[in-house]
């Protein structure tokens, strides 16, 4: 038996401890769209878990120039309308290598919004474009602090620009959260895969 830094308690093999969270990913949901005007994750966010991962594989929206976008509610609430303060940066390089830049957006954020949070930037409808990316939010049943979320994207856009895109902000309640659901800015989500974990 042997103690690390902070107090960390390790076995004669050198393994953890059983109570020590490792960080492992346990996949609690899958779905996947087919013209689907939204994807809700409705059940399974509750206190199991500290936090909450969801990975996006190959989202394609129906139409060009969309932006995927999220929100969610508090337990026992509908309508996806909670407050968010939010920040939104990106940097970007086309494919003729003629434009490059890395800025903030200020049209993507939010101060006490209630709108649905935008997560990248004018995905492009191109028949091999899509995204990629994950979400993760963090003690989302907490009922003393307000709900944090960090996500980060990948995807072409309309003009043939990868896209870097970074959000991050907080849902300004001390409620539960066990709902959160997915759109496009405008027309349905084509195609793609989200998973959503719990991380143990």
């Amino acid at each position: 038996m042997a103690v690390v830094s902070g107090g960390t308690t390790l076995i004669d093999n050198g393994a953890l401890d059983a109570g020590v969270p490792t960080g492992s990913l346990i996949l609690l949901s899958t779905q996947t769209a087919s013209a689907s005007a939204t994807i809700d994750f409705t059940s399974g966010i509750d206190s199991t878990y500290d936090s909450y991962v969801f990975k996006f594989i190959n989202i394609h929206p129906q139409t060009d120039a969309q932006n995927l976008t999220f929100q969610a509610n508090v337990s026992g609430g509908s309508g996806y309308n909670e407050t968010i303060t939010s920040t939104f940066f990106y940097a970007y390089h086309d494919e003729a290598d003629t434009g490059t830049t890395l800025g903030y957006v200020t049209s993507f954020d939010q101060a006490q919004g209630t709108a649905f949070q935008r997560l990248l930037y004018e995905m492009s409808s191109d028949a091999d474009h899509a995204a990629v990316g994950y979400l993760h939010l963090f003690n989302p049943s907490s009922t003393t602090f307000v709900k944090h979320f960090i996500s980060r994207f990948n995807n072409t856009d309309k003009d043939n620009y990868n896209i870097d895109n970074y959000c991050a902000g907080y849902f300004n309640t001390t409620s539960a959260i066990d709902e959160i659901q997915f759109k496009m800015s405008s027309g349905n989500i084509d195609d793609g895969i989200i998973k959503m974990y719990g991380v143990k």
